[in-house]
């Protein structure tokens, strides 16, 4: 079976596929977004694009734990979509996290344009995840009035 070329494939679905959303934004210029997956910043463009790209970058939450899922796509798997993704999870803390996000995207010349909506995402993600601490709630620190004195 013959690979169709990406520019190809962006050029028929740019305008419409099922995954765009328009929203009206200043004046009569419209706001397209992306809810396709493999795409970071949820832009319309062939750039982010999950469906057009043979190298795409996701990464999500990964259960209930603080644990976030990278998966990157195979460029060899691309006619056998159960086995497309590489899937890894991490539960470390965030500087180790970023640190392998960015050894996976960047340094193993993978798709080094995208290392920045990379970063930009598991940040979002992370920040996401995190639980607002249940302990004691901060007291009021300012002066009470004393009552029954004349």
């Amino acid at each position: 079976m013959a690979t169709v070329p990406g520019q190809l494939i962006w050029e028929v679905v740019k305008k419409n596929n099922c995954f765009l959303v328009k929203q009206f934004g200043r004046g009569t210029a419209g706001v397209r977004f992306s809810k396709e997956p493999n795409n970071l910043y949820n832009v319309n463009s062939y750039k982010h694009s999950g469906l057009a790209n043979k190298k795409t970058v996701t990464i999500q939450p990964a259960g209930k734990d603080q644990s976030v899922l990278l998966a990157t796509t195979k460029s060899k798997k691309q006619n056998k979509p159960s086995s497309l993704l590489h899937k890894s999870v991490m539960k470390k803390e965030f500087p180790r996290m970023a640190k392998a996000v960015k050894n996976q995207v960047t340094d193993n010349y993978y798709r080094p344009d995208l290392t920045k909506a990379a970063l930009a995402r598991l940040s979002a993600v992370n920040r996401s995840l995190k639980v607002a601490k249940s302990g004691v709630k901060k007291r009021n620190r300012q002066a009470s009035r004393i009552h029954g004195r004349k």
